[in-house]
């Protein structure tokens, strides 16, 4: 990727409490258009905070557009009965629906969370608008300049097509090239999987360094190996999980993957507070990926998903000073434990397996 110091504006969040009030502020602010595309919205306190906010706005003759998953958002439609009677639009996707692909079909979820306003300032990255999430470490970018046209125009593409069952085109998976970043989306696709091609690109390129950091970690034997070659070549490779995430099932089987990785050289650090949400890899402190994907299989083969790549330095920055203080409350992986761990903890890991594209 060719470097250009793109002419963009960046904030970075980690605290999810100030990226509310931020983009709270932005949307009072915002005199033309709110389009957000979250996969859960709550029907708590912050959910109903921002609600308001939008329906006044949209009473002022703003014009709101929220695109939500229909899995991950369970609300009923008269949730935004104010909102939509002051003509703001807002549509569910994917619509569950009971039939003989409903198990498949179910898990084609749109994981994505973006939030355009005026074409000048654009946001993506893990969190979601749910009480719960103010208190677990997110990673969010907001940025302002030209480039959220072009969020605009990816906002648009899911919007007109929210109900549309496996239907794409080129339009809607190739890269998009914008203000010196690539954008790129990924479709549920067992053949594409565009995220998981990028991410095993940039490892297998690393020479010094390579840092993840994921909520769940469920890793394909093509990107097991290909950070396993990246240790054999004396690049550093670091994942940062959470101690505990909010999915038992998935913390069960990722023990699977973590001693033999180690004893490979791969380094693990559990975040120990709470819940760890943010989604980044940084290769070489030279080029960043930051969106809304997992670095496991459902994210990668099941799930609508975007990243932002780069190499803005002035990003970089504030993404190794998150890094430095994701890890100050972080303990490393006790390998001696691992293998001491009781025979049920192994039994339920091999019982799961079988389902780890679902998790």
């Amino acid at each position: 990727m060719e470097i250009i110091q793109p002419d963009v504006k960046s904030m970075l969040f980690d605290d999810t409490l100030k990226f509310y009030n931020i983009l709270l502020r932005d949307i009072d602010n915002a005199s033309d258009y709110v389009y957000m595309e979250f996969y859960k919205f709550g029907n708590d306190a912050i959910g109903r905070r921002f609600r308001d906010t939008l329906t006044r706005k949209a009473r002022q003759g703003i014009k709101i557009r929220l695109l939500l998953d229909s899995w991950g958002t369970s609300l009923p439609e008269s949730f935004f009965s104010d909102l939509i009677k002051y003509g703001g639009e807002v549509r569910f996707f994917e619509k569950i629906r009971f039939n003989l692909d409903f198990f498949t079909r179910s898990h084609r979820r749109n994981h994505r969370k973006i939030v355009v306003i005026d074409d000048k300032i654009s946001y993506l990255g893990s969190s979601n608008i749910t009480d719960y999430n103010m208190v677990w470490r997110e990673l969010i970018l907001r940025l302002e300049g030209k480039i959220s046209l072009t969020f605009k125009g990816i906002f648009l593409q899911m919007f007109d097509i929210y109900n549309t069952y496996m239907i794409f085109k080129s339009i809607h998976v190739e890269p998009v090239y914008a203000e010196g970043f690539e954008i790129i989306r990924d479709v549920p696709s067992i053949r594409k999987q565009t995220v998981k091609k990028k991410y095993s690109r940039l490892i297998k390129s690393a020479k010094k360094k390579i840092v993840i950091e994921t909520p769940y970690f469920l890793p394909g034997f093509l990107v097991r190996k290909a950070m396993i070659d990246a240790v054999k070549r004396g690049v550093k490779v670091m994942v940062l999980l959470p101690r505990q995430s909010d999915v038992r099932l998935v913390d069960i089987l990722r023990n699977k993957y973590l001693g033999p990785l180690h004893e490979k050289g791969v380094q693990f650090h559990f975040f120990a507070p709470q819940n760890l949400h943010a989604k980044l890899l940084v290769v070489d402190d030279d080029t960043f990926c930051v969106g809304s994907p997992n670095f496991d299989f459902r994210s990668f083969r099941f799930q609508h998903e975007i990243i932002l790549c780069g190499r803005d330095r002035r990003i970089l920055n504030k993404l190794r000073e998150h890094i430095r203080g994701t890890l100050v409350e972080c303990e490393p992986f006790n390998y001696a434990r691992w293998k001491t761990r009781p025979a049920i903890e192994k039994f339920f890991e091999w019982l799961i397996v079988p389902f780890r594209h679902l998790l």
